[in-house]
């Protein structure tokens, strides 16, 4: 063999080189021979990999590996990989190979150098236009010397079969066989700022814009998503700046010796903005021409370095939204924002997709019936009285509440587009005025498509993950009709059943049913619902929240007013196990209702909200036990943590006995933060990833660790952030509970999170 076919230097490579030197190496090499400002560097061949595997006859051994690898199971996933990575390390690189390895380095060293360069793997199955899976395999900074050099070829080679590369050819059909690997060796540059820039907006779609992302020292952090980037829009064409968002980043990656570590960014750069205007405009007018040399949208990795700007990788961004209907080509798939001409009202986005319809402007949960089957649902708040109607609405628009709002919890749950928090859509639209609700972008638009039907964009579908977990993934419910749909899915129970809906649904304030002596039927009914959930899940639990209405929200029910007194603020009002105590007949209610239930399904368990006081919960307890409940083995008993209290008293809390705890995050976010998120003027300060918020969160699942009973969240948070879900694995939380529509992509992210735990032991 010639050293041509074992390396190959960028400028020998071009796009049509891919079987050669993977998707990564075809990017460096069409860019370097296009007068694109990119690092010089070689390749080490898929040449030179085959070669390694002849010379130690380990192919046959690493296909037998993964025949016998149940690919679903993560214990043996990272059995087989280890198994694997030793098998190629223990290995001789043949003398050809490693020859040829070291002539090339010399050459892009110098004479007299031994330069640092970057080592990256380059996958012949990654970065292709129809599927990137950048970060599959690894990469390896700051390497000097041959010998270095050679041993991290070798990593680089055995990185193609990490757990997670071996677990996405399956999930993407491609054959592992056919995958092999090169390797990018590329001069360092030392970052002083690097970043990405995407040729399209990632998340808007919008082609008209350039989106430039910018961190102090090296990128790793931000891929990793330890920091936040800046974050500069540019125009097209123009390569005007729309747009810049600073970000505080405190600690940056830099190369220390020969060494990468972790340093503070100095106060004084903290705040500052990364690269300067000049540098933005030029980096946005090259990310514009890789666009126009590929044809296709670009994802860019950059780096600065002195005054010089290097472009380091690119790679097609594979997320854009289909907007063409197959079938005629050229139009709109959604027409009712194509004919939505300009918006009239701005929320906050509460619940994804886009819907067109008639508007109906419910003053009270008594106008419900209004609503017909496809209208837009708008009024100042919603409550569960108002379940009915939204279940027939096509979108939901309010002028008041936040993204952990009831409306935007319902609606999520329903699946219907919804937008909180405008201040004025009961008085800026009229009853019968057709819009068009853009639940994704928050935004109501006037007019839309001529039929009044749902207009949802639809996700690609995503394949269910059947992987299991430590961490327990449960789902947070209220309507008995989901429960067999979303039971379905690949997930661990409920881990919150709401009662609200379903006493709503009954259609009577339960002191109105007592005094009517019609409190029989409204046992019936409760338990009726509450076994379609039982039933629903089979052995999984279901854990079943008792009432929680506010004094406003139950007097909302039929014959609530003469019931309820009017309370300045409910929220901090008479409610949860305080009611209970003061007015125990209507928790009878439900215990009776459990205990029905229970007598056929054991997988129903009890969990008591806004708690007090320990004397509180173990006056709740009594009551309980009263019914015989504790009796049964299966039965567990759980608290609400989701006032201050409970997290500082919650050893206290523990002695009264309870099996375990769900984190409200949504109550204990308003209630350490003192922001009310159903008030639109406040509601942007709400923020369940502070650190006050994070603190209490960890506090209680240490806590609940160290005395052995189980802890898990409910709130809204980890629906929506992935960093949040990753850092409550790492606390060793039992169970994260989330909206339907997050099961899928939060699997994922616990999935993800553990083997990285795994592989740091």
């Amino acid at each position: 063999m010639t050293a041509q076919k074992y390396i190959l230097f960028f400028n020998q490579i071009d796009k049509d080189d891919l079987p050669l030197v993977g998707g990564k190496g075809a990017n460096l090499g069409e860019m370097t021979k296009a007068g694109f400002p990119v690092p010089n560097g070689f390749a080490v061949t898929v040449a030179a990999y085959d070669a390694f595997l002849d010379e130690n006859d380990i192919n046959k051994q690493i296909s037998n590996i993964l025949k016998a690898t149940d690919k679903s199971e993560p214990n043996q996933l990272n059995a087989a990989s280890k198994q694997i990575e030793r098998l190629i390390l223990k290995s001789n690189t043949p003398k050809e190979v490693a020859q040829n390895i070291f002539a090339a380095y010399k050459k892009l060293s110098g004479r007299f150098k031994k330069s640092l360069v970057a080592v990256r793997s380059s996958a012949t199955a990654e970065d292709l236009p129809t599927a990137s899976f950048a970060g599959q395999q690894e990469s390896f900074l700051n390497i000097k010397g041959e010998a270095n050099l050679i041993e991290t070829v070798k990593k680089c080679w055995a990185s193609l079969f990490t757990a997670r590369a071996i677990f996405y050819r399956e999930e993407n059909n491609i054959s592992h066989e056919k995958v092999k690997i090169s390797v990018m060796v590329q001069l360092m540059v030392q970052s002083e700022v690097s970043g990405v820039v995407f040729t399209i907006d990632p998340v808007t779609n919008d082609k008209n814009k350039i989106i430039i992302e910018a961190v102090w020292g090296l990128g790793e952090f931000m891929v990793k998503g330890q920091v936040v980037p800046d974050r500069y829009s540019v125009q097209k064409e123009t390569f005007s700046i729309l747009s810049k968002k600073i970000s505080d980043q405190s600690v940056q990656l830099v190369k220390k010796g020969a060494d990468t570590k972790k340093i503070d960014v100095p106060k004084k750069k903290r705040n500052l903005q990364k690269i300067n205007d000049k540098e933005i405009t030029k980096l946005a007018v090259i990310a514009d021409k890789l666009h126009k040399h590929y044809y296709f949208p670009q994802d860019v990795e950059w780096a600065k370095q002195g005054k010089n700007l290097y472009i380091v990788q690119t790679r097609p961004v594979t997320t854009t939204l289909e907007t063409k209907d197959k079938k005629k080509g050229s139009k709109p798939e959604v027409e009712g924002i194509e004919s939505a001409k300009s918006h009239i009202l701005t929320g906050a986005p509460a619940s994804p997709g886009i819907a067109t319809g008639h508007v109906r402007i419910l003053k009270s949960a008594k106008e419900i019936d209004k609503v017909k089957s496809g209208d837009i649902l708008v009024s100042e708040m919603t409550s569960p009285d108002f379940v009915p109607a939204m279940r027939k609405a096509s979108a939901i628009v309010t002028d008041q509440g936040g993204q952990t709002s009831h409306a935007a919890i319902v609606s999520r749950e329903l699946g219907v587009p919804c937008v909180v928090g405008t201040k004025e859509a009961t008085t800026k639209l009229k009853d019968n005025l057709l819009v068009t609700v853009d639940g994704s972008k928050g935004l109501v638009f006037l007019g839309g498509n001529i039929k009044t039907e749902i207009l949802k964009v639809k996700p690609k579908k995503e394949r269910e993950l059947k992987l299991k977990t430590a961490t327990k993934l449960y789902v947070n419910l209220g309507e008995p009709d989901l429960a067999k749909r979303v039971a379905k899915k690949n997930i661990d129970g409920a881990g919150l059943v709401r009662a609200e809906f379903m006493i709503a649904n009954i259609g009577i304030h339960p002191k109105e049913a007592i005094k009517l002596k019609k409190q029989e039927k409204f046992i019936e009914k409760l338990s009726k619902d509450l076994m379609t959930f039982c039933k629903a899940f089979g052995s999984r639990p279901v854990v079943y929240r008792t009432t929680d209405f506010k004094t406003n929200e139950y007097r909302a029910l039929p014959g609530g007013k003469a019931w309820e007194p009017e309370e300045p603020n409910p929220m901090l009002g008479y409610r949860g196990a305080y009611r209970y105590i003061a007015d125990p007949e209507v928790f009878m209610l439900e215990l009776r209702a459990i205990k029905e239930v229970r007598h056929k399904y054991k997988n129903l368990w009890v969990m008591i909200p806004y708690v007090r006081s320990p004397e509180e919960l173990a006056a709740v307890r009594r009551m309980v036990a009263a019914e015989g409940l504790f009796e049964s083995p299966s039965f567990k008993f759980w608290m609400m943590v989701e006032l201050p209290v409970n997290v500082i008293l919650l050893d206290k809390f523990i002695e009264v006995g309870i099996d375990g705890v769900s984190i409200g995050s949504n109550d204990l976010t308003m209630l350490i933060s003192g922001t009310d998120r159903d008030n639109a003027e406040v509601a942007k300060a709400f923020n369940e990833r502070s650190p006050a918020v994070k603190w209490a969160i960890r506090r209680v699942v240490r806590i609940c660790n160290k005395n052995n009973i189980s802890s898990s969240i409910c709130g809204q948070a980890p629906s929506t952030y992935d960093d949040l879900v990753e850092e409550l694995v790492g606390y060793g939380i039992t169970s994260i509970s989330v909206n339907p529509d997050a099961i899928n992509r939060v699997r994922r992210v616990i999935v993800d999170k553990e083997r990285e735990i795994i592989r740091n032991k």
